[in-house]
């Protein structure tokens, strides 16, 4: 079998293992192991890339793509902020190192110092859809509080002021409400609310605010898809409400233009420091952070998938995404029907 290409690069005198790329006669799909980030997927009679976004940041190891969030997502305490620890914990600003794989496959994994904590992640490429799947471990003698929050961020050319965003999110929270009850008033998926006036999550042109907005899923499955009426390009994700229950969905415009929204699954929907995590415990009847034992580990997936849309009138956007057997179908809200196989 052949092994997943790997890049190097050489920087400030180390040597850093750079992409794992894994392809087949469909797309290509790079990770960035610098900080572990999904950095490059593409279909090839398509070459346009989501995930151009990246933090700005002169560290080898930052915000690019999609990121993980682990051992935390937002910010520490102050405590915690004196003791080194990150935003958004340490995954996406370690080195990750690749384990093994194929071409269609590929073993990565990173440790966390601060949080005594390792993830391992699998990812298992077929035709335009992965599956990604990630073990943490904690490291330590005794039982902790985390969260772990998938960070899919899209940019340019694939994110301008047409691309559409759909889900199947419920009740949802404005983040900038304030504590101690930030989900009231409480909105409903695609509408938030800015000064008591209703916003539309589902677009955005030149105007982030709310830029941060977090919703339950009722369903077993959630997902969240980004559609390029022009490009005819669909992005989607996949996976089990049982392991991340939330959606968060952040906005973000650079000279009057869509720079960046992330399309957030995770553990949790409240961007807060831990403290205020275990003082407010739930919301929506939703957890707000996860627990991990002592040397205990869990496994947590999702699907991520990239599609050409059919051919016809330029699509609104989509419906519904519903399991059927072996395969996800994926309703355009034109009623058109697109399918990838099931790898959940």
């Amino acid at each position: 079998m052949r092994a997943p290409i790997l890049f190097l690069l050489f920087a400030g005198g180390r040597l850093f293992a750079e992409d794992v790329v894994l392809e087949n006669v469909t797309v290509r799909m790079a990770w960035n192991l610098s900080g572990g980030g999904l950095t490059d997927f593409q279909l090839k009679e398509q070459p346009t890339n989501p995930f151009t976004w990246e933090e700005k940041s002169t560290a080898t190891a930052r915000f690019r793509g999609h990121f993980l969030c682990l051992d935390r997502w937002g910010a520490p305490s102050q405590a915690e902020i004196s003791a080194g620890v990150p935003f958004h914990g340490e995954a996406p600003r370690v080195e990750w190192r690749r384990l093994g794989g194929n071409a269609a496959e590929a073993d990565m994994a990173a440790r966390l110092p601060l949080a005594r904590m390792a993830v391992k992640r699998t990812v298992k490429l077929e035709g335009s859809t992965a599956l990604v799947t990630e073990a943490v471990t904690n490291e330590a003698p005794m039982g902790r509080v985390f969260n772990m929050v998938q960070h899919p961020t899209i940019g340019p050319p694939f994110l301008d002021e047409t691309t559409v965003v759909d889900a199947n999110a419920r009740q949802g929270l404005m983040q900038a409400s304030p504590m101690p009850n930030p989900e009231l008033p409480a909105v409903v998926w695609p509408q938030a609310l800015k000064d008591g006036m209703p916003v539309n999550l589902r677009h955005l042109t030149n105007d982030p605010m709310p830029n941060v907005v977090s919703y339950v899923v009722d369903d077993a499955h959630g997902w969240v898809t980004a559609v390029h009426p022009g490009q005819r390009l669909l992005l989607g994700y996949v996976w089990r409400t049982s392991e991340y229950p939330w959606l968060n969905i952040w906005r973000d415009v650079q000279g009057g233009k869509p720079s960046a929204r992330g399309l957030e699954f995770g553990t949790t929907g409240l961007h807060q420091p831990y403290p205020e995590l275990v003082k407010k415990g739930r919301i929506f009847g939703r957890p707000l952070m996860a627990f991990l034992d002592a040397t205990e580990t869990q496994t947590r997936s999702f699907q991520v998938f990239l599609l050409r849309l059919p051919s016809g009138a330029p699509s609104s956007g989509i419906e519904s995404v519903k399991r059927a057997g072996a395969e996800w179908v994926i309703r355009t809200r034109e009623g058109q029907e697109l399918r990838v196989r099931n790898l959940l």
